[in-house]
């Protein structure tokens, strides 16, 4: 499970360090290998373990390549997957299209979304996180069902 953000740099060649506290339980859960694709709805990148994007790719495989909001969905997660392994000192090279994608820059943030991460500009997720608190402290959205029963 990975959880917590990180503040990390991303290298002149596009290449970021995952932290050493994530890298040996990558290691032995999938040898490094990694897949990092957009997140539809943020202006991140998604990380995910190899074979937890597998499970990704089996759902996207049940859609329908005929309905235009489906097909849609496959062509960006899918067309912007990149598959890579992280390197002896656990760095991972993010590809130029989702680095353009998420403008992503020198600063970044790793945040930890319990089967994978998300890869931010470190000014853009210091914003969304600002919205985010005050967007709960506020109070102003329906609850769903889960959010209703869940306390700290």
């Amino acid at each position: 499970m990975f959880r917590g953000a990180n503040a990390i740099s991303l290298d002149i060649k596009g290449r970021v360090t995952i932290p050493t506290r994530y890298r040996q339980s990558l290691l032995d859960d999938c040898q490094g290998q990694l897949v990092c694709t957009i997140d539809t709805q943020q202006p991140c990148l998604l990380l995910y373990p190899l074979p937890e994007w597998e499970e990704i790719e089996l759902k996207l495989s049940r859609l329908s390549s005929m309905n235009p909001h489906e097909r849609r969905l496959q062509r960006l997660l899918l067309g912007y997957a990149m598959e890579g392994e992280m390197d002896k000192n656990g760095r991972f090279l993010l590809s130029a299209p989702l680095r353009q994608h998420a403008k992503l820059d020198k600063n970044i943030m790793l945040v930890g979304q319990f089967n994978k991460f998300e890869l931010w500009d470190a000014d853009v997720w210091q914003q969304q996180i600002g919205l985010d608190v005050v967007t709960e402290q506020q109070a102003e959205f329906e609850l769903t069902e889960r959010l209703q029963d869940f306390s700290l």
